[in-house]
This record gives C-alpha cells, sequence and structure tokens, in this order.
C-alpha cells in the first residue's frame, strides 16, 4: 500500500510508506472479512432442531451472508475511493506533479526527465516504491519557460554557453536542476601547479569562463569591489589576501591557529560559507584540515578559482539544504554571507541547518559579521543564544569598510562558539 511522492522543500525525491489513514483502512477490511468468515462458520456448524427449522436457518444464513458480502463490496470501494483521494492530496500539496508537462512550447528533454519511471521488478520490498522520480526544484515552476530554455539542446552534443542561466534559476529557487544529457564546454587548464604550491600560485586567466561576466581577467576583478568579504580577494601575490587568518587587522579578526588550539586538536574537516576566492579553505589546509568552499560565480568564476587552487568548492546557494549528513563537521565557518535577508526566519532556517551538520562539541566561527542596525545585532544575538552554544570567543568592534569606500566605520560580530552535546 506504499506510494511514491515527491519532497519539494530540499528537491530531493522520498519516498513515502503506507500513511497511519491507509493503515486503518487496511486494518478495518481485514476485521471485515474476518468477521464475515465468523458468519459463515457459525451458520454451516450450527445444529437445527428440526427440518423446518433448518429450512429457515439456511434461508437466514443464505440472506446474512449476502449482506455482508454487499456489505464487504462497499468497503473496498470505499477504501479504493479513499486511496485514490490520498494519492491526489498528498500530491497537491507535496507538489508531487506541480511541473505542467503538457504546457506548449516546453523542452522534450524536459519532459523525458520529469518522466517517472517504474522499477523493472516492480515494488521493491525494502522501500515500498513502485517508481523513480526525478528531483528538480519546487520553484522551478514559476521559472518554467527559462527552465525549458535550459533544457533546450542537442542530445550527446556540446551544452549550451549557458551556466549564466543555469545560476538565475538557482537563485530563483529552482534547485536542484534537471540533469542534462550534453557535453560542458571544457577550458584547457594549461598551467595548473601541483599540492601545495597552488594554494598561492597565481594562474593564467585563460583557464577560467568568462562568459556572462563582466570583467575578463583577475586584474579587472581585482580592482573591483566585490563584497566585504571578498576586496582583492583574487590578487595571491601581491593583496593583503596572502595575510588573512595569520595575521590580524582589528581585534574582529582572529588566527587561524588560535581557533584550531580551541578545538583541542578535534578540528579535521569543514565547511567555509561564502567563502570568497578560498583563502580560508587554503590556510586550513596547509595545517591538514579539509575544508569544503560554499559558492556561487557572482560577477566572478569563484569556483574555477578555488578549483584552481587545488580545493574543494561546492556550488550551492543558501537556500539549498546543505547536502551532508547530520553531525559531520567538526567546524564551520561564516562570514558576511551568512545574512541572506528578508524575514528572520530565514536565517533561523539557515543557522539551524548549519548546527544539524556541526558536530557536538564542534566550532561555529562567525567572522566578521557585519551589524546592518541595531535590530540586526539583537536579532542574531538572540538567535545564537537559543541554540546554546559555549562562547569562547565574542568580539564586537569596529572596521572601516573597504568594500564600500566611503571610509565609515562599521559594527562586525566575530565569534567562535562550540556547539553543546544534547540528549
Amino acid at each position: 500500500m506504499g506510494s511514491v511522492s515527491l519532497k519539494i522543500g530540499d528537491g530531493t525525491a522520498r519516498f513515502n510508506r503506507a500513511t497511519l489513514c491507509s493503515s486503518a483502512v487496511n486494518i478495518l477490511m481485514l476485521f471485515s472479512v474476518l468477521t464475515t468468515n465468523l458468519f459463515a462458520l457459525y451458520a454451516f456448524t450450527s445444529a437445527p432442531k428440526d427440518h423446518h427449522d433448518q429450512n429457515h436457518l439456511l434461508h437466514n444464513t443464505h440472506k446474512n451472508i449476502s449482506l455482508i458480502s454487499e456489505q464487504v463490496a462497499l468497503i473496498l470501494r470505499q477504501i479504493d475511493v479513499s486511496q485514490k483521494k490520498l494519492a491526489k492530496m498528498e500530491k497537491e500539496i507535496l507538489g508531487y506533479e506541480s511541473l505542467d508537462l503538457s504546457r506548449p512550447n516546453l523542452a522534450k528533454e524536459l519532459e523525458l526527465f520529469l518522466q517517472h519511471h517504474q522499477l523493472p521488478l516492480g515494488k521493491d520490498s525494502r522501500t515500498g516504491i513502485t517508481e523513480m522520480v526525478a528531483s528538480v526544484g519546487h520553484s522551478c515552476e514559476k521559472s518554467v519557460d527559462l527552465l525549458s530554455q535550459y533544457m533546450t539542446y542537442k542530445v550527446s552534443g556540446p551544452c549550451p554557453d549557458d551556466w549564466s542561466v543555469a545560476q538565475k534559476l538557482i537563485l530563483r529557487g529552482c534547485e536542484p536542476l534537471p540533469r542534462r544529457r550534453c557535453f560542458a564546454k571544457s577550458v584547457p587548464k594549461v598551467g595548473i601547479f601541483p599540492f601545495p604550491i597552488s594554494l598561492w600560485k597565481p594562474v593564467s586567466d585563460k583557464i577560467f569562463t568568462w562568459s556572462g561576466l563582466g570583467c575578463k581577467s583577475l586584474g579587472c576583478l581585482n580592482n573591483k569591489k566585490m563584497s566585504r568579504d571578498c576586496v582583492g580577494c583574487f590578487d595571491l601575490a601581491n593583496g593583503s589576501e596572502n595575510q588573512r587568518f595569520v595575521k590580524a587587522r582589528s581585534k574582529n579578526d582572529f588566527l587561524i591557529d588560535d581557533v584550531l588550539a580551541l578545538g583541542n586538536g578535534g578540528i579535521r574537516i569543514g565547511f567555509d560559507i561564502g567563502g570568497g576566492s578560498g583563502t580560508f579553505a587554503a590556510r586550513m589546509a596547509e595545517r591538514n584540515v579539509t575544508v569544503i568552499t560554499n559558492t556561487l560565480n557572482i560577477d566572478a568564476p569563484f569556483s574555477e578559482f578555488i578549483a584552481a587552487r587545488g580545493l574543494f568548492p561546492l556550488f550551492l546557494s543558501l537556500d539549498h539544504r546543505f547536502p551532508f549528513y547530520d553531525n559531520v563537521f567538526d567546524l564551520v565557518h561564516a562570514a558576511s554571507g551568512l545574512d541572506i535577508g528578508g524575514k528572520p526566519e530565514k536565517l533561523e532556517f539557515l543557522m539551524f541547518d548549519i548546527d544539524r551538520i556541526l558536530r557536538a562539541g564542534g566550532l561555529f566561527w562567525l567572522d566578521n559579521f557585519y551589524y546592518a542596525n541595531d535590530e540586526k545585532k539583537r536579532e542574531l544575538t538572540r538567535l545564537i543564544e537559543r541554540f546554546g552554544y559555549k562562547k569562547l570567543k565574542w568580539v564586537v568592534g569596529e572596521r572601516v569598510d573597504a568594500a564600500a569606500g566611503s571610509g565609515k566605520s562599521e559594527v562586525y560580530l566575530s565569534a567562535v562558539l562550540q556547539k553543546p552535546v544534547r540528549v
């Protein structure tokens, strides 16, 4: 009695077993069958007093069996109707079939990818599923024309040069994107250096994909104010990037060795949220700590640049549930990119997901988080206190925002927090 559904909030397929409602219906059906058999057994085994009583009892028995059979048939019909209604409700609530595949001018590849595929051997005995459903973001319905454009290509041919279209869909909540059957554009990675030299050795502009970007060179990017966390962050030789995390510019800048010492030698793997050009991961790699850097290519080839340094980029928006199991990271590092705006609940969802992937005793390093106003400061402070983290370091200070270029001092919070053991 299993059913297949697609949970849209995280964009992954989930297969639900029989619900409580359907289980109750099954029990009712079983009870009806048992009752029918008991009546029949009683009717055929009871001893009548005489021939007249026997005929009368036989007549009543046939009549009762007929009535019970009608009731059982009615119950079975009601079960069938209820199951169909339940399946329809699940699809409507969960968005299981929210994409209308009958739309005109819809890409054939998109239709093919989203079709349900029956399991070749029927129902799986362990999971109860009968078909596989493709994973695609619920918000893709709002951008179906753009999605159809993304899925328009020649099968087994070169993919269109449309990575910017894919990123636009991701930023609109259409995540995960459907898979494609075309060959992505390849760029010769000539001049890549071996690890660990690659961590700080500048590379050629020719190994990056510049289509869809305003700048066409690293020099152009270094002259551009990217964000608070990325000012000249592509200049690994002459800028301040090679001093980050090993030389403090203000009291809000924690040194990487000091933070690692707080972990008592238990920091082995980490996750960097909005990690710019990957310098945090590079410093950690020098200390034999593996860090995954979450990034998007907003105005710059961040993912390619991080990979060129021999590090691990993860192309993912902050609205997507982190694709990691619970309690796996020893450290999570985040800077001002943690501020995703909108209602306070948006930040709450993000913080709870950070807490989910961070192991008990692990460190959450909040690095120079910008306070836009006092209300933002109070909201973040109250949110952190709700988690019950131990404050190992907590510094609120002012510094000049180099990205804005106004020379105005702004308030920032830096903290190292330790996740408690919860029973």
